[in-house]
């Protein structure tokens, strides 16, 4: 552990080295370290200024390992309806990470899905690139289906265009064409590029269209495609590129 790093050695600052690892934000990092959360060689630390070597130093976060990432990993799993965007539920529901099986790298999901959505969930070990996707600076724009009960005015289509007053404000406006009618309900599709706590099903509310169902169908530039229920992919080299370049971080070279 050091407070500083040299130019002829890996040490990385602390918050740094907890963000790529997937684990939170720089700036959560940063309170956790705060909030003596984070120990170095079994000594807490609180100084936002340290540096450590990720081959050498052992970091842990509540107790647990904090393990240095060696080659980053981007999946894109087809979510299945009753399960958790997270990567352990206290409450013993079943959670994406269930679905993952024979992946080997630990990943963390990029934002999350309603416990009744389904659809395109990116999943990846490299804490810049998802810190990035979810930050709204970058407005990567989600493309969803969504039905809704009865069939939209023009009225109530134009609200969710031109945005919704939610508790947080006025939501950005958003792309919204419907895509097809039943007897007792509609298929919208909707484009957004917020992630606010269930806004979709808030905004169905806020204009009196309780919302059936959502199904996410693309991820920025990363479609779901024919990828079947509950199961992953990885990405390929060139889809990474594109969601990179779409948050504006280039590739990072491959280590020789």
């Amino acid at each position: 552990m050091r407070e500083r790093s040299t130019a002829h050695d890996r040490s990385v600052r602390l918050h740094k080295f907890i963000a790529q690892a997937g684990l939170a934000s720089r700036r959560t990092a940063e309170r956790w370290i705060l909030e003596g959360r984070v120990a170095v060689n079994g000594a807490v630390v609180t100084a936002l200024g340290t540096s450590v070597d990720p081959d050498h130093d052992d970091v842990r976060v509540d107790g647990l390992r904090v393990e240095p990432v060696r080659s980053h990993e981007v999946i894109l799993l087809h979510k299945p309806r009753y399960c958790v965007t997270t990567v352990r539920d206290p409450r013993g529901r079943p959670t994406v990470m269930d679905y993952l099986q024979g992946l080997s790298t630990r990943v963390y999901p990029v934002g999350r899905l309603d416990w009744d959505a389904t659809g395109a969930l990116l999943l990846t070990n490299d804490g810049e690139l998802a810190n990035r996707l979810m930050h709204p600076r970058y407005g990567v724009p989600k493309v969803y289906r969504v039905q809704v009960q009865g069939v939209p005015s023009e009225e109530q289509l134009a609200a969710w265009r031109q945005g919704v007053r939610l508790t947080e404000g006025l939501t950005a406006p958003a792309l919204v064409r419907i895509v097809r009618r039943a007897e007792e309900s509609t298929w919208v599709e909707i484009s957004l590029h917020q992630g606010w706590y269930r806004q979709l099903k808030r905004m169905g509310e806020a204009v009196g269209l309780p919302v059936l169902h959502i199904h996410r169908t693309v991820y920025g530039p990363i479609p779901l495609g024919d990828l079947p229920v509950g199961r992953w992919r990885r990405l390929s080299e060139n889809e990474v590129r594109r969601l990179r370049e779409a948050v504006s971080l280039p590739m990072k070279a491959k280590r020789a």
